[in-house]
């Protein structure tokens, strides 16, 4: 087990890592070390996350269903087994029209 009791050298099915939560956004840390963050998000319809900026590249790796992200001021779907860049920086925001998980991937550096 590592810090965050998260079993190590054994896989992990994300999807199933969090759960929904009736009107509201749930967050799992599942690393936090200096060089970087995982975190899973589960995301039910109408929810999301308000625009901001961040220091470093944010990647986003969306689990279940489909995400709108805004990226910029320009609008990027993204669902299930796909993957999405967010430049450092760039003012970015989360919204679910419908419920969606994600992996959040914050590498400092």
């Amino acid at each position: 087990m590592n810090q965050n009791n998260i079993q190590t050298a054994e896989p992990l099915n994300l999807a199933q890592g969090i759960e929904y939560s009736p009107g509201a956004v749930v967050s799992k840390t599942l690393l936090d070390k200096p060089a970087g963050t995982l975190t899973l998000f589960a995301f039910d319809a109408g929810q999301g996350l308000s625009e901001h900026t961040a220091p470093y590249d944010a990647t986003v790796q969306i689990l279940d269903g489909e995400a709108e992200l805004i990226i910029g001021g320009k609008n990027v779907a993204a669902k299930a087994g796909e993957l999405v860049i967010m430049p450092a920086h760039v003012p970015h925001a989360v919204r679910a029209h419908r419920r969606f998980k994600m992996l959040l991937i914050m590498i400092r550096g």
